[in-house]
């Protein structure tokens, strides 16, 4: 009887063991659930949390009138304030007339290119209501272009 006493203890320590094993490993599961959950966390206030953020400075701007006057089609490339600083270019029917605001301090462009079946187009610019510039494309491929001039910006 002795032996089977030894063994039965030795099988109970067995048991023992293993039971402590698998609630290590539930307890380390469950402290990793937990960090991960407090990390989630954080980062989802980070992603959400956009009030504290600096909003972008307004940068002033004038408003610029865009027109090209005659008939048929043409590319146009005009400076607008969506664009920062680079033209937006558009195939368009004549005639053609567009309002934007211009950044200050950055000049006020518009060109016109002719299809190649040529014609005659004229590009006007005002600035603020005062008209600036006119200049006339003709023929295929004929081109203008009308500049002008807005007062620097605020630094």
């Amino acid at each position: 009887m002795p032996s089977n006493e030894l063994a039965e203890n030795a099988v109970r320590e067995d048991n023992e063991h293993e039971s402590a094993g698998r609630s290590a490993d539930r307890r380390g599961f469950l402290i990793g659930g937990i960090a991960l959950l407090a990390c989630l966390g954080l980062v989802g206030y980070g992603i959400l949390d956009t009030d504290e953020r600096p909003k972008p400075r307004a940068v002033p701007t004038a408003e610029v009138l865009y027109e090209v006057t005659g008939t048929g089609t043409a590319e146009v490339s005009y400076l607008a304030r969506s664009e920062a600083g680079t033209a937006t270019v558009e195939k368009v029917t004549l005639p053609w007339t567009k309002s934007v605001q211009v950044p200050l301090g950055k000049a006020p462009i518009i060109a016109v290119v002719l299809d190649g079946k040529g014609g005659q187009a004229s590009c006007t610019l005002a600035v603020g209501g005062k008209h600036v510039q006119r200049a006339t494309a003709m023929g295929g491929f004929g081109r203008a272009t009308c500049t002008g001039e807005l007062p620097e910006g605020d630094g």
